[in-house]
């Protein structure tokens, strides 16, 4: 069964400048307007049911770093997170873990698993920059080796509210599971939890090894380029029951965004309408967040790019804001 609609959308403003308001009208489904996109998402649909690797293999449809719960962020540890700043307070072990278990809804998988060390070093992405004239550790959390405060030509006279700016600290780490959503569903997955002290739930780090994993396929990708009038999701923010979140990404002249989305029982395809501009424009991409409603709560079901025929991941910060 399909389900299609168009919710109107507001002009682009800025990046992320807003959605598409709440209680947006649904376009009648007989406007023959985006009948492109439409067919285009048909087309993704039958391919991707075709695809024979959709249904095997170990295909994430998360990034491999996953909250186990709401982390309770303030906007210094936010931003740590979504930048992957680290520093581990404990010796990380390096003996690779027996193989694990990947349970899928259709039955489990054994795969062969990383280590705590090798998880930690995938999860580092490194240190924060200089922060000149703010705390390197606030009041509460663990102290950092070195000077209380990076030092900068504006130290002595700085009158703001102080901004952190630290790296999350590793306290602790064990071999557990998390659930994931994947081509096949929501699977339990094996992964390295581990504490940290800014935090109020550990931080996820899928433990499967790389070869173990697969990467979306593109065979759902249709032949032809997307029409001329659809731009594609960038990502997927959040899923609140029938309501998703995504961003498209759009021109800087583009207006008229229309977030659009075609439903199946078994996938969904999502993307926008805009109108391009007729003068001289530049060509910077500019993120737009938009929602749309479905008939029905997502559950396991994959969201798809309706430009690229991607499989859209779900930012994993974005859903605890």
């Amino acid at each position: 069964m399909r389900r299609v609609i168009a919710l109107l959308g507001l002009p682009l403003l800025v990046v992320a400048a807003g959605c598409a308001p709440v209680g947006s009208v649904a376009a009648d489904p007989m406007d023959h307007e985006w009948e492109a996109f439409h067919q285009r998402a048909a087309d993704i649909a039958d391919a991707w049911r075709a695809d024979p690797g959709r249904a095997a293999g170990f295909v994430p449809l998360q990034g491999p770093t996953v909250l186990t719960g709401d982390p309770k962020f303030d906007p210094d540890t936010e931003a740590a997170f979504q930048a992957g700043w680290y520093r581990d307070q404990i010796e990380l072990p390096a003996a690779v873990p027996a193989p694990g278990t990947v349970r899928f809804p259709d039955g489990p998988t054994t795969v062969p698993l990383i280590s705590a060390a090798e998880a930690y070093r995938q999860l580092d992405q490194g240190d924060p920059p200089p922060c000149d004239g703010r705390p390197m550790n606030p009041p509460g959390r663990p102290a950092a080796t070195g000077p209380a405060t990076e030092p900068g030509p504006d130290t002595p006279v700085h009158t703001e509210a102080p901004t952190a700016c630290v790296p999350l600290t590793v306290t602790g780490a064990r071999l557990g599971t998390v659930p994931l959503r994947t081509t096949r569903g929501t699977a339990e997955v094996p992964a390295w939890l581990f504490t940290v002290a800014e935090l109020a739930v550990p931080v996820a780090r899928v433990a499967v090894a790389p070869a173990a994993v697969t990467e979306p396929s593109d065979a759902a990708r249709p032949d032809r380029p997307a029409p001329e009038n659809v731009v594609g999701a960038q990502g997927l923010e959040r899923v609140d029951g029938t309501r998703l979140r995504y961003t498209v990404g759009v021109g800087s002249c583009d207006t008229g965004i229309t977030p659009l989305v075609t439903e199946w029982d078994d996938l969904v395809v999502v993307g926008a309408g805009v109108v391009r501009s007729t003068g001289v424009c530049d060509m910077m991409l500019k993120l737009e967040p938009v929602e749309v409603d479905l008939r029905a709560p997502l559950g396991d079901r994959p969201v798809l790019d309706a430009v690229t025929a991607t499989p859209l991941r779900l930012d994993e910060a974005a859903r605890w804001r």
